[in-house]
């Protein structure tokens, strides 16, 4: 596995977590406001992962509406590549429980 920065979006704020390779996080996560402010702290922890790593990690991180409106305009203007993955979409019926409340009819 190549090393990724995984996003954990929700109102406001996002957790922030890197991975050097599967199961083997890199440093502590971090906290990030929605902010032009504190998004500079998310640049910062961006960059300290891609100097440690030698190479640009990938970012990954969940569509929630519209609260990652503000991270994907922030990756974008700053020229990081990244996924955003329905979570919905990743599960197939077969690994849904029968009282799941995402079942699709």
């Amino acid at each position: 596995m190549n090393p990724v920065i995984g996003l954990d979006i929700s109102r406001g704020e996002s957790q922030v977590q890197a991975f050097l390779d599967k199961g083997k996080p890199y440093r502590k996560s971090i906290k990030v406001l929605h902010t032009n402010e504190a998004l500079d702290s998310l640049l910062h922890f961006l960059k300290e992962a891609e100097n440690e790593l030698g190479m640009e990690p990938m970012v990954i991180l969940e569509s929630t509406g519209h609260y990652h409106v503000p991270i994907i305009q922030f990756l974008e203007k700053q020229n990081y590549l990244f996924i955003m993955v329905n979570a919905e979409e990743l599960v197939t019926p077969y690994s849904q429980p029968q009282n799941c409340l995402n079942k699709k009819a």
